[in-house]
């Protein structure tokens, strides 16, 4: 996926990927990521429950590898 580098919207509140408009509406509630492109220094690596999408810790994605993902972003 090198080289595809855009933006997505989630919802902070239920990880769930939003429109344009929503963000528009709900700035305080919402997030912007960037991703794809090239994985350099600059990316973090974040990780995700599977089930809810919602952001989880490290220890938690340690203590549940099954339910959930790790990403580059």
């Amino acid at each position: 996926m090198a080289g595809t580098e855009h933006e997505v919207n989630r919802s902070a509140k239920t990880g769930k990927f939003v429109k344009d408009s929503t963000v528009e509406r709900s700035p305080k509630t919402t997030t912007k990521e960037h991703v794809g492109g090239d994985h350099t220094s600059g990316d973090r690596e974040v990780h995700r429950s599977t089930a809810t999408g919602k952001f989880v810790t490290e220890t938690t994605a340690e203590l549940h590898p099954s339910t959930t993902e790790t990403q580059h972003i």
